[in-house]
């Protein structure tokens, strides 16, 4: 998972060019560039360590066989974050603040505690990962890394800044392409590669929908639609709006630009997503190791590129990604929280000491992530599990969204084209297939 750090550095690189050059047009990739926000967080935000476990996961089990889920969830995906972030825009409020005045008090809670639920869950399964993937390298147990790791988070946020953080370590993530690398290194069957990612493989089996509902949850996770539309309206704050009325509404500019930015980062996040699968599938899946079970087996997949050094290479990517989405996950918690109780002052922008209790939810959540990493349970599975839990989770929140944004009352004239409603039904109904699917096949 990458994280805000986009904004930020798009933001400020943006005005700082402005400013220098006001009268300057830019043109082709520079324009490109300087367009890209909150749409390009949340996509690079999806490859997080559970995110980079499932497909590992699916590629090592079932070799290209799960290739074509790339081509499905990128159009739902895609409509599901752009509705988010015509919300935000549109109403200048986040998700849970929609929510908060137009349903009832039960519902707002309701969907507030799916996410966490999802959320703490992951922040234990993301701390577990990256003290898995440090023992692997170092030899000293995951027991003392995990809580180094949630210490070392929490102390950076309380002490310097979210900001701070993604600017250090925003570049451990770039090894994520890697992954798109070995794939060629790897010399798969290209035939076989192209044959599964235009012709759907669906077994009916309890395992392959697992694994189907893990990678449509780390896809399309509920975290990710508070973040969204929490970002956007913190865009606006950047921006002096500080207040609903000056945030409330968007021009057709403003909304193209969104639209820009969302598929950009869906289509970012997508194609890691396929080239983890074709690589964990062109490597371990071809080898015969198919049951993942150690942060060291899912390294292995990196050995056509990097050798002895796959391991580091893993391992720097799981770090990298790790400390930018815990913070995230914990701040997509906090700003749930914080919009359903009206607090004010509550963001990652500001001190701790002028949101104190933003912090302590934040906080709270990686505290009790890090509780769940005691359990004893093995930590790739963890991972993976999570994304199964985002998976069964995030429906109910996907219907809210579709509704909320194809309702005049919220949106006005800006609710969803016919299109993007029919996108966010689909979406829906099969995240929700799969999630019965997966009950059924469990209980």
């Amino acid at each position: 998972m990458a994280s805000a750090h986009v904004r930020w550095v798009v933001s400020e690189s943006r005005n700082a060019r402005l400013s220098e050059q006001p009268t300057v047009s830019h043109h082709g990739l520079q324009r490109f560039l300087a367009d890209l926000g909150p749409g390009l967080i949340t996509g690079a935000a999806d490859d997080d360590p559970s995110g980079i476990s499932t497909y590992s996961v699916a590629g090592a089990a079932y070799g290209y066989a799960t290739l074509w889920t790339a081509l499905l969830s990128f159009p739902l995906m895609a409509a599901v974050q752009l509705m988010c972030a015509r919300l935000g825009m549109v109403t200048g409020c986040g998700l849970a603040s929609v929510i908060r005045t137009h349903y009832p008090r039960w519902i707002l809670w309701f969907a507030c505690a799916l996410v966490i639920i999802a959320n703490v869950f992951n922040i234990g399964a993301d701390l577990g990962g990256m003290a898995d993937a440090m023992q692997m390298v170092t030899g000293i147990r995951a027991y003392f890394w995990t809580p180094f790791f949630a210490a070392l988070i929490t102390g950076l946020l309380f002490w310097t800044s979210y900001r701070t953080m993604a600017q250090v370590f925003k570049w451990l993530t770039l090894v994520l392409f890697a992954y798109v690398i070995t794939a060629f290194l790897a010399r798969p069957d290209w035939t076989a590669v192209a044959r599964a990612t235009f012709i759907p493989h669906i077994e009916c089996t309890k395992d392959y929908i697992a694994i189907l509902v893990g990678i449509l949850g780390t896809t399309i996770s509920p975290y990710l639609f508070f973040w969204q539309a929490a970002q956007e309206v913190e865009e606006d704050r950047e921006h002096g709006k500080m207040t609903v009325a000056q945030r409330r509404g968007s021009t057709n500019k403003e909304l193209l630009i969104a639209k820009k930015d969302v598929i950009t980062g869906m289509l970012f996040s997508n194609l890691v997503m396929y080239f983890l699968i074709l690589t964990t599938a062109a490597t371990l899946n071809l080898h015969g190791v198919k049951n993942i079970e150690t942060a060291k087996q899912a390294a292995e997949a990196l050995r056509p590129l990097a050798g002895k050094g796959a391991y580091w290479l893993f391992t720097l990517g799981i770090i990298g990604t790790g400390m930018l989405a815990v913070p995230v996950l914990g701040g997509s918690s906090a700003y749930a929280i914080a919009e359903g109780a009206e607090w004010r002052s509550a963001s990652l922008n500001v001190k701790p000491q002028l949101a104190r209790r933003f912090y302590a939810v934040l906080a709270i959540a990686i505290l009790v992530g890090l509780a769940l990493d005691f359990a004893g349970l093995n930590a790739v599975k963890m991972l993976f599990w999570s994304a199964v839990l985002n998976g069964l989770l995030a429906p109910p929140l996907v219907i809210m969204v579709v509704l909320l944004t194809s309702d005049r009352r919220v949106m006005g004239a800006r609710v969803n084209s016919r299109g993007m409603q029919a996108l966010g039904w689909i979406c829906a109904l099969i995240m929700s297939t799969a999630a019965i699917a997966l009950l059924i096949f469990l209980y």
